[in-house]
């Protein structure tokens, strides 16, 4: 899958922007806070209607402007398809594949699949299980419908029975009316469960060869699923814990309280690892992202690196930019130096200042 030119309107600090791009490397240079990011934001937005940054609709938007628009050109399979997004301050996106709107966002899902890697990435290890379930999520969304149908489901329930839990204090004969709630919890959790215990098993598998060439066969990495509550056990724990539920006005119990380990010789890294082990297991799953989508689609993703060489040591930097043959990659850097070090093939340059890209140099293949 190739993404081939991109538009921009009222985004960020672009007012107008058109961008071909090579099937091969992008790269995008320039100082910071001059709009490098903005443009992998808008295409993985795009893919996922979704920031990376986790920004809202209405932040996205250029200053004093009501709507941004993002026209995404895309190659699949030989096969061309054109995503257009209508960001707006005060109402729902609105979103067209091929001139046709779309009424759920699951009908995106899958049309590109992006990788996403920023230096924020690397501290996915050592940070919070909020991060590891974001990752899990926003990849599974883009491989699995199914998926993103039980979570939207699932996140509807938690933010309902959350309500209603808040307005026992007022209205304690409220409480029978829990039961409708936990029994879609228990539905939908179930499903968010098994697919996300399927997706790890299905990473594990990938990533234990990847970080055992990335550390000189020095290392055994191990990602495990540590579900809050397994599956068969989620209807009795989701009673138990009412009365606690009840106390503390939220749900204690269920997938949105899920985690990943990451066992380095038989080591939690997440606690006990240096930052290097830990920068080197964030690589590993990045690498293994991108072959799991391989694997799954029968075809690379786009992948988006968003300055992140400057946070790899020498040998890490060569491990992804092997990994990265064959894949389009846009790539944004404060300088041309990391590249120039490196006997890596850049297709195309571009210089970005203030919003305003150039084209330097363009490769023929």
């Amino acid at each position: 899958m190739i993404i081939e030119s991109i538009e921009l309107e009222n985004y960020r600090n672009y007012g107008q922007l058109h961008m071909d791009f090579s099937p091969g490397t992008n790269l995008l240079y320039g100082d910071n806070a001059q709009g490098k990011t903005n443009i992998l934001e808008a295409v993985y937005v795009c893919c996922t209607t979704k920031s990376h940054r986790g920004s809202k609709d209405r932040e996205i938007i250029q200053f004093e402007k009501e709507e941004s628009h993002i026209k995404l050109n895309v190659r699949k399979k030989d096969v061309p398809y054109r995503i257009d997004m209508h960001l707006k301050k005060n109402k729902a996106k609105g979103v067209a594949i091929n001139g046709v709107p779309i009424r759920k966002a699951s009908e995106l899902f899958g049309i590109v699949n992006v990788v996403f890697f920023s230096p924020e990435d690397l501290n996915i290890i050592k940070n919070g299980p909020a991060e590891r379930r974001r990752f899990v999520d926003m990849e599974l969304c883009q491989l699995n419908r199914l998926y993103v149908h039980a979570l939207i489901q699932y996140n509807k329930v938690i933010i309902q029975r959350n309500k209603l839990l808040k307005e026992l204090l007022f209205h304690p004969d409220y409480e029978n009316t829990l039961d409708v709630w936990d029994m879609q919890l228990v539905q939908y959790g179930s499903q968010v469960i098994q697919f996300r215990r399927e997706f790890v098993e299905k990473l594990n598998d990938i990533i234990v060869g990847l970080h055992r060439k990335l550390s000189g066969g020095k290392e055994e990495l191990t990602v495990s699923y540590e579900p809050n509550t397994e599956i068969e056990n989620l209807e009795e724990a989701v009673k138990r814990s009412r009365e606690v539920d009840i106390k503390l006005k939220t749900t204690t119990v269920g997938p949105h309280r899920d985690d990943l380990s990451f066992i380095v010789n038989g080591i939690d890294i997440r606690r006990f690892g240096s930052q290097g082990q830990q920068r080197t297991a964030a690589l590993s799953l990045k690498l293994a992202e991108i072959e799991l989508v391989k694997y799954i689609v029968k075809d690379y993703p786009v992948l988006l690196l968003d300055d992140v060489l400057s946070e790899l040591d020498g040998s890490r930097q060569e491990h992804l930019l092997e990994g990265i043959e064959n894949i389009q990659t846009l790539i944004t850097c404060t300088g041309l130096e990391d590249f120039l070090n490196h006997r890596f093939r850049i297709d195309k340059i571009y210089r970005v200042v203030e919003g305003a890209v150039t084209i330097e140099n363009e490769q023929e293949a």
